[in-house]
């Protein structure tokens, strides 16, 4: 286990009133994991802000599988970028509507760039591009 250090910190009254009820909703037992998550999560944005950070991504994009040759679009842009794209899952919402996951790995540049391909394509109705920086 990692060593532990003790801070303290000041928060007005009305403030922690707010975060204690935000981290309730959330499912915290304790003030001192919330904080350590936003901790966790700010570093991250800084290291997802660098280009050259390695990440993971979970691309979602919600398309029309009637529109003409979408998917074998996605599927040749996944095998372009074997190195990348390292996984996928394919979903039935509807008559007309898939809901296709798309798993990259690579450095933040790449995947957003690969991510915003994706997403770009004439067809897709809805799509996000959802990094985890994978240190």
């Amino acid at each position: 286990m990692e060593n532990l250090q003790r801070i303290g910190i000041s928060v007005d009254d009305r403030l922690l009133r707010e975060f204690d009820k935000a981290i309730a909703k959330k499912g915290y037992t304790n003030r001192s994991e919330a904080v350590r998550d936003l901790i966790r999560r700010s570093l991250e944005a800084d290291r997802l802000a660098e280009p050259e950070t390695i990440a993971t991504a979970a691309v979602f994009v919600v398309y029309d599988h009637h529109q003409s040759q979408l998917a074998q679009k996605l599927i040749k842009l996944q095998h372009s970028q074997l190195l990348t794209a390292i996984s996928s899952m394919h979903i039935h919402l509807g008559h007309h509507d898939c809901l296709e996951v798309i798993i990259l790995k690579g450095r933040v540049s790449e995947i957003t760039k690969l991510g915003d391909s994706i997403i770009s394509l004439k067809g897709v109705k809805l799509g996000k591009v959802n990094l985890i920086a994978s240190d």
